[in-house]
């Protein structure tokens, strides 16, 4: 987890610097937005930026946008200035935390963005199979294609692969191939110099450099133009890139995990996935199965997310009734994804106070309502 501090934090700086390197954060810190933004083009990047509501951020997301980087923005101020968060929200923050801070929330606002990935949630022996080849793979520095329909759990079967690998103290950089539009993925993945096109200012590092040392997840690979495809292939075979506008390559040490909800092999039949990139890519194959092939996660799932989002919203646990786990079970015929799970245990967000008064009484239910 790399986290970059904006501000000064209203003086609470220090104490929030060792509480989130004491949950294992790297921690950079930047006294205002231009220092921050030239940390985040350096190749230094960050999972996520705190933010001092003394800042302006709503220009700080305007030039994280015109520059196309991608990180959430949680705000920090005051317990009392109520106002400031709200206009922290409005601008673009994801959450906003109180000062002074408290060190369980920061370790919840931590994990909520790393996602807290390091463990599997599984029981089914299907998914069990999957884990050990996961488990025995990893070690190495073999290129890994993990394939299975949306919501199944690819990327975090991919940061697993990560943090058992030899690169876990490296980065672990995401790229979702499919979000980002075809003009702006070239210069997301390889970087660009300054002046190298409209809107460039100043040198960005691309995620390929930003990956140095550790792992490269490109998400949804299937959705990558062809004739991009080239220059990653290129990439991967010689282990350099070209920066758009460079002049001459520059070598990266990473290993690269792909993920496709797609059946690749047609996809080449197709014609728009280049046949010898898809062999560099498939060294090792780990397919997930669906979740309805999979009947012994579902309730192991359900009583993840329900203890997740307990512990996220300040609320005592309740545990699933008999009737709950009895129709999760009969209505997972279908459902090839986990991500109903996680909706039916996550609580809507409401204020702590009705929060908490939801979570007196007994076991969750099911409503007849689906």
């Amino acid at each position: 987890m790399r986290l970059l501090i904006v501000g000064t934090l209203k003086g609470q700086l220090t104490t929030a610097t060792k509480m989130a390197m004491d949950k294992g954060a790297s921690v950079t810190h930047a006294d205002r937005i231009d220092t921050a933004m030239a940390v985040l083009r350096s190749g230094k990047g960050a999972d996520l930026l705190m933010v001092d509501v003394a800042i302006d951020i709503r220009d700080l997301v305007l030039r994280l946008e015109a520059e196309r980087i991608h990180v959430p923005i949680v705000a920090c101020g005051t317990q009392n200035d109520a106002r400031a968060a709200v206009a922290a929200i409005h601008a673009g923050a994801k959450e906003y935390i109180p000062l002074p801070p408290d060190p369980e929330m920061i370790a919840a606002v931590l994990a909520a963005v790393a996602n807290d990935a390091r463990e599997m949630v599984y029981r089914d022996d299907a998914m069990a199979h999957v884990v050990k080849l996961a488990q025995q793979i990893a070690p190495s520095d073999a290129s890994v294609l993990i394939t299975g329909e949306s919501g199944t759990g690819k990327e975090v079967l991919a940061r697993y692969v990560h943090a058992r690998s030899n690169r876990a103290r490296g980065s672990f950089i995401s790229v979702n191939c499919a979000a980002i539009p075809e003009a702006l993925l070239e210069s997301e993945l390889f970087g660009h110099e300054k002046g190298a096109f409209t809107g460039a200012v100043a040198r960005r590092i691309g995620k390929f450099e930003e990956a140095n040392g550790g792992t490269l997840l490109l998400d949804e690979i299937s959705e990558m133009d062809v004739r991009l495809q080239a220059k990653l292939l290129r990439a991967l075979q010689e282990r350099i890139i070209d920066r758009v506008g460079g002049t001459r390559p520059v070598p990266v040490d990473i290993r690269v995990i792909a993920t496709s909800n797609r059946n690749l092999a047609e996809v080449v039949r197709d014609g728009t996935f280049r046949e010898d990139l898809l062999f560099r890519l498939n060294v090792v194959n780990l397919k997930i199965p669906p979740l309805r092939e999979r009947p012994a996660d579902v309730l192991e799932l359900a009583q993840h997310f329900a203890r997740l989002y307990a512990g996220a919203n300040g609320v005592a646990l309740r545990p699933l009734s008999a009737d709950a786990k009895r129709q999760l079970t009969l209505r997972r015929t279908g459902c090839g994804s986990t991500r109903p799970s996680r909706r039916r245990s996550r609580m809507r967000r409401s204020p702590p106070q009705r929060l908490r008064a939801r979570s007196s009484g007994g076991p969750w239910r099911t409503s007849s309502a689906t």
